[in-house]
């Protein structure tokens, strides 16, 4: 099974449906970084700081904008090692 990606999200940024807007700056480098090219029904591992939630990638006709599909009670909270630190 291939990893799924790990993208950026601003989970303060939802639309009035509660999907999380993939429009920031942080999220537009780390999918120019990956070279990932957004398509409907793209799952994706979207993260904030300690955060990360699984998400389905949509396209929102009434903003013009890539959005996530996520289940707010399946955010879980995520401890990354620091490479640098002995």
């Amino acid at each position: 099974m291939m990893k799924k990606s790990r993208v950026f999200a601003d989970f303060h940024n939802a639309d009035s449906k509660g999907r999380l807007r993939l429009n920031c700056a942080g999220t537009l480098a780390d999918l120019a970084c990956q070279k990932i090219t957004l398509r409907d029904s793209q799952h994706l591992i979207f993260y904030s700081e300690e955060l990360e939630v699984d998400g389905i990638v949509q396209y929102s006709d009434e903003e013009g904008l890539w959005v996530a599909i996520i289940d707010w009670n399946a955010i879980r909270e995520v401890t990354l090692t620091d490479p640098k630190t002995p």
